[in-house]
């Protein structure tokens, strides 16, 4: 059995997008609401490794503390960011998602499909109306 994984936060619309996307492939996702439940530091710089990312690519600046603690500073090491998204979870940009095929920051919600081990099933739009996937249940580009 292939295991899904979301790192979501359901009051974000990109998250919730990227989460329909995955159902849309007729796959329940395992959901962890990070803000709740976050990962742990190892598995955090597990999964930026796995999605070919750094710590500072995964910190999220708009509605977190990152400019009050100084976390624009280039000179701060991957180890004091990963320490910084662990103390402040809402500093881990979202939704990351695993699957058996890789992680991926999806952001666009679009992302996901890069590493989906199933196909759309059918239509789908964005929230904001945007078609991604057509009634063929290929990808609009």
């Amino acid at each position: 059995m292939n295991v899904i994984v979301i790192y979501h936060n359901p009051g974000c619309g990109t998250s919730r997008n990227t989460l329909a996307l995955i159902r849309n492939a007729g796959i329940e996702p395992h959901i962890i609401e990070y803000l709740k439940c976050p990962p742990t530091r190892a598995l955090l710089a597990e999964m930026i490794e796995r999605a070919g990312l750094t710590p500072r690519a995964l910190l999220r600046e708009k509605g977190t503390p990152f400019a009050e603690l100084g976390l624009g500073d280039a000179s701060l090491s991957d180890d004091a960011l990963l320490d910084a998204m662990m103390a402040h979870p809402i500093l881990i940009n979202r939704p990351l998602v695993a699957t058996p095929l890789g992680v991926r920051l999806c952001r666009p919600s679009e992302t996901v499909l890069d590493i989906l081990p199933d196909a759309q099933r059918g239509p789908f739009a964005k929230e904001d109306g945007e078609l991604v996937i057509d009634a063929a249940g290929r990808r609009v580009r």
